[in-house]
């Protein structure tokens, strides 16, 4: 369905919503709206979703007399002093005292108040992992996100977005494709803005790691759009393959390998995959997966370089390497994994 066929489903949804709770509602508009909800599936799930919306929303005080009044009872919400000076204007222009252009303009506004409070309401999920976990959780819209050792989210879909905050962790986003409703996960400071695309996001406070394995997606500062600017000059467009980092304030690097973005993504499969990183490193990453963790006592042994693939899980291959390797002796000790020169 058009961009344009939804909406226009959703403004008669909410017209029927003002009619049915006027006070001359009749079984013959109650027929007739049995009518136009057996019309199609795409009437039936708008009517529904605003009704629901709607029927909870004592939330929505807008439609009250002030901050501090209690939402009219049905059949009296369009004589609130919220609509009071529309109202009148309304009564002047039709004859007879009826006011069809007033409903028509409280069904409008009545729409717009439970559309942009939808994402106050609408049902959010959050789900997470423990360190060392992977979970695949499939989303409502038919995208699946897998989720990396310690990670959380949380997901809420609506009619016009579909929303995923990554709490922190790190995710992996195959997003099914919904061009009327953009794929958006904030992390740090951030949105990642897809439409049908692959691609991951880390999180490690306000810092920001996104890998792009398949379409196109665009980074924007949620600050930004916070001061209500309407385009985010500093966005950075992804192509496949790249691997841009970002903090508060900019882009802190970028590149465009798409084998060495399919390697940041092994913990896919549980592994990991280090090219000539240093042992800091690479210890700061097993320590992700383990909650025994591994430290360094000696300095000097940080700055070694270490190269491969291993399993995120199977500690002792990876330090047995390294004793073999390099003058490292490992001791295990009751809480930790202490790694000191020999």
């Amino acid at each position: 369905m058009s961009k344009e066929g939804t909406e226009r489903i959703e403004q008669r949804a909410g017209e029927w919503l003002a009619r049915r709770d006027s006070n001359d509602w009749s079984t013959e508009q109650e027929a007739e709206l049995e009518r136009w909800l057996e019309e199609s599936l795409e009437h039936r799930v708008a009517w529904l979703r605003l009704l629901e919306t709607w029927e909870s929303s004592l939330r929505l005080r807008a439609l009250g007399a002030g901050p501090n009044s209690e939402l009219p009872p049905p059949g009296q919400w369009n004589l609130s002093p919220f609509f009071s000076k529309r109202a009148s204007r309304a009564t002047e222009r039709s004859p007879g005292g009826s006011r069809p252009g007033f409903r028509a303009l409280a069904a409008s506004v009545l729409l717009a108040c439970v559309l942009s409070a939808a994402w106050f309401l609408w049902p959010r999920n959050i789900y997470e992992t423990p360190v060392g976990g992977l979970a695949s959780v499939p989303i409502a819209d038919g995208s699946r996100v897998l989720l990396n050792t310690d990670s959380q989210i949380e997901v809420a879909i609506t009619a016009t977005e579909r929303r995923i905050e990554l709490k922190h962790g790190e995710a992996f986003f195959d997003v099914a494709k919904d061009p009327n409703r953009p794929f958006i996960v904030a992390a740090g400071g951030r949105r990642i803005i897809a439409v049908g695309t692959a691609f991951a996001v880390r999180r490690d406070g306000e810092d920001v790691q996104v890998v792009v394995t398949e379409g196109v997606v665009r980074v924007e500062s949620a600050k930004r759009l916070r001061s209500a600017e309407k385009h985010d000059a500093a966005a950075s467009v992804l192509t496949p393959g790249s691997i841009a980092r970002f903090n508060e304030d900019a882009v802190l690097a970028q590149t465009n390998q798409l084998l060495d973005a399919e390697e940041r993504i092994a913990w896919r499969s549980g592994t990991v995959v280090f090219r000539d990183v240093t042992l800091a490193e690479a210890v700061a990453e097993f320590n992700r997966y383990n909650t025994r963790k591994i430290v360094i006592k000696d300095p000097a042994a940080t700055e070694y370089t270490v190269g491969g693939s291993f399993s995120t899980v199977k500690v002792e291959a990876f330090l047995r390497l390294l004793e073999r390797a390099y003058p490292i002796r490992v001791h295990f000790e009751e809480d930790v994994i202490v790694l000191t020169a020999r």
